[in-house]
């Protein structure tokens, strides 16, 4: 118990000491936002990759497609990597970076409303963004329940208390430097944490050869694997469509999510893109790929703590089921780990949700004369608020929230990614086109939870994500397009002409 509590203790100091230290790169609006836009390569790949992955991933997503679909749910990890890693880089990095610098857009909803000159698309942004956050922002701590109460005999109201506290302080002095350094520091934690957590449990189950001759022994649930035998360990899994809509959700809906866009407004230069690219796929392939291929061997660890009363799996227990057995430095260091997870997406989206509010709403709406320091103000007062909010709807989550935790991926994905997308590159995206993506993406994610006309809740996700990408090119062909000038004059910033000197070289004989 020593060893844990002086582990929490040392890894709370250096987050609020590097709030601290943050805080001369947040005296204003830019560098509290968005750094100055002048965030290196390698703090920027880590505060993408761990904001990407939170508890919610290595406890809650690990446990129960690990479950569900044995080690083919190590596919979701490499999808990850590949399409919401390093395929977002490519294709949405560097365009990012400049359209919004050329716009002066702090926030994906005021990138909507510059780009297709419109303040109702900007200001119905920031709702659909506000709304769905929150959820997604509370649904980080449930991760930590059942962890903590495996390792530290405290409630786990604590837990949440401390965690939130401790955030908010250095995301409130230190912006968004504050929080790209904090990242930096969590990942390197979790990229050593996983990988010696990954070997302590095999080694547990007699090494990697051992575990899935056992796994792939496991008889077969004719209703989960049509009766496959071996389905957990076969190359698709058991169930590959569903796998699929997962992939799909947990990759793609990335490109569309305000919090992670967020991370390519702030890269410093041409070079950092390119650092960027490779660092954040590599730490996707570790993270991501390791949690779930350790999720993977879920049913190796198959006893009475995973079922609920009435006989149904308790996904969140699977994976502090298969660390309850390991010796204390280890459980600390997955304390850590996880809390490190959860705490860099926190702070992501209480400061994607409180300048998305104050920028995109509040000065457009209600208080609209607001220099730099009243906006930096309000900013900060509203970080405090989101936690709040959070705290209170993680403490006692009433029904209709727990819903909306599961579908605010597909929702603000399905929202705004095709929108997003089509925009950095195709002149041609209308209003109409945008008002149709902001209402297909919350429509079918809202009205599935209701009427069920997809079963699963992440297949209407991924189904949204693909309607937006279908709708927008469609609409825009048949709707006014926006004026020939305002659109020319939001991609000049990609012809800017450059004058480089030229050195000449030896030529060879």
């Amino acid at each position: 118990m020593l060893v844990k509590v002086i582990m929490l203790i040392a890894f709370f100091a250096v987050m609020v000491y590097v709030g601290f230290y943050s805080r001369k790169h947040a005296t204003n609006m830019n560098d509290f936002v968005l750094g100055g836009r002048a965030v290196g390569p390698w703090l920027t790949a880590f505060a993408y990759g761990t904001s990407y992955f939170s508890a919610v991933v290595f406890v809650g997503y690990a446990g129960q497609f690990g479950w569900k679909y044995g080690l083919a749910s190590t596919w979701i990890g490499l999808g990850n990597a590949v399409i919401g890693s390093l395929i977002a880089w490519v294709v949405l990095g560097r365009r990012t970076r400049v359209q919004t610098n050329h716009l002066k857009a702090a926030t994906m909803p005021e990138y909507f409303g510059k780009r297709y000159d419109s303040r109702a698309l900007k200001i119905a942004a920031s709702v659909i963004a506000f709304i769905f956050l929150i959820p997604y922002t509370a649904s980080l701590y449930n991760g930590l329940s059942r962890l903590f109460e495996m390792a530290f005999d405290v409630p786990f109201t604590a837990c949440v208390i401390v965690m939130a506290v401790l955030t908010g302080i250095y995301v409130i002095m230190g912006g968004y430097m504050a929080t790209a350094i904090n990242d930096f520091i969590q990942g390197i934690i979790m990229l050593g944490g996983i990988c010696v957590v990954i070997a302590a449990v095999l080694n547990s189950q007699g090494g990697f050869m051992q575990a899935v001759r056992t796994l792939a022994e496991i008889p077969s649930d004719v209703q989960v694997t049509l009766g496959q035998p071996g389905a957990f360990t076969s190359f698709f899994g058991p169930d590959p469509l569903n796998l699929l809509g997962v992939v799909i959700l947990t990759s793609l809906g990335t490109w569309g999510l305000p919090q992670m866009v967020h991370k390519f407004y702030t890269i410093r230069d041409e070079r950092a893109v390119r650092t960027g690219t490779i660092v954040s796929t590599f730490f996707a392939v570790v993270i991501s790929g390791g949690c779930y291929f350790l999720g993977g061997f879920g049913r190796l660890f198959d006893n009475p703590g995973i079922y609920k009363a009435d006989g149904s799996i308790a996904y969140d227990a699977i994976i502090p089921s298969m660390l309850s057995t390991l010796p204390d430095v280890l459980i600390g260091v997955v304390i850590v780990l996880v809390l490190s997870a959860s705490m860099s997406t926190l702070s992501s989206l209480v400061l994607t949700s409180s300048t998305t509010l104050t920028i995109d709403f509040l000065k457009e709406t209600v208080v609209k004369d607001m220099d730099d320091r009243k906006q930096l103000r309000l900013v900060r007062i509203l970080i405090v608020f989101f936690i709040v909010i959070s705290v209170v709807i993680a403490l006692d989550p009433p029904t209709f929230i727990a819903q909306l935790m599961g579908i605010s991926w597909g929702a603000l994905a399905g929202a705004f990614l095709a929108p997003f997308l089509y925009g950095l590159y195709w002149k041609g995206v209308t209003r109409a086109a945008v008002w149709a993506s902001f209402i297909a993406g919350v429509g079918i994610t809202v009205s599935n939870m209701y009427f069920k006309f997809i079963a699963s809740p992440i297949n209407a996700g991924a189904v949204a994500m693909i309607a937006g990408l279908i709708i927008v090119p469609v609409v825009s062909l048949v709707t006014p397009k926006l004026d020939k000038g305002h659109t020319d004059a939001m991609f000049t910033c990609y012809e800017e002409k450059v004058t480089v000197s030229k050195k000449k070289s030896l030529a060879e004989k």
